[in-house]
């Protein structure tokens, strides 16, 4: 069983980049899965979508395969989405455009909101109603809201620590238990991205 951790953010040594590599020690830790990778859209910036990623461009193709190789091997992804102004930030909006039902399909999601203060259930809320809609993404019914983010799992306070790693262990269990079930929904054969490509 592989994870993929996606650090939504694209500003440098930002805080969904270290709660995403927190999240990765917690799942070696746990010993839940064979392999833990993360993602960083900070460190790999995507360009914007463009039509031509599906008409063969050369580019796009370099680009996106080792991207792609690591995805189609997930059997589980986390994504961490900063809150800006309230929104989901763009770059990790555009990843949800580039990659698709082949990479995320019907694998389960953990959604893991940062936020600055007391914030932070606005990207669940949209990354719940629409990025799940082509690439087919299932976001498991827990999710993780880490707010005033600055000061949690860095040893400042040891009680607040504990709390956000109880509740961080435990969806990544529940995460695992998602990824055993829906590895056989794909080895079914009843899933058709050829007829049915987008969802409605």
């Amino acid at each position: 069983m592989n994870l993929t951790i996606i650090s939504g953010s694209h500003r440098k040594e930002s805080q969904s980049a270290r709660i995403g590599h927190v999240l990765k020690l917690r799942a070696q830790a746990l010993a839940l899965f064979d392999q833990v990778d993360v993602l960083d859209l900070a460190e790999n910036p995507l360009p914007l979508w463009d039509e031509s990623i599906f008409s063969g461009n050369k580019e796009w193709k370099s680009l996106l395969a080792p991207w792609k190789a690591r995805l189609n091997a997930s059997d589980a992804i986390i994504v961490v989405s900063p809150e800006w102004n309230g929104m989901v930030p763009s770059g990790l909006k555009n990843f949800f455009l580039i990659f698709g039902a082949q990479q995320l399909g019907h694998k389960p999601g953990l959604i893991t909101a940062v936020s600055a203060e007391q914030g932070g259930s606005y990207p669940v809320m949209e990354l719940r109603s629409s990025s799940y809609k082509n690439c087919r993404l299932c976001y498991i019914p827990d999710h993780l809201i880490v707010r005033n983010v600055a000061s949690v799992m860095t040893g400042e306070d040891a009680e607040a620590d504990r709390h956000v790693q109880e509740r961080m262990d435990y969806s990544l269990a529940v995460l695992k238990e998602y990824a055993l079930a829906l590895k056989g929904v794909r080895e079914s054969g009843v899933i058709d991205y050829k007829t049915f490509r987008n969802g409605m």
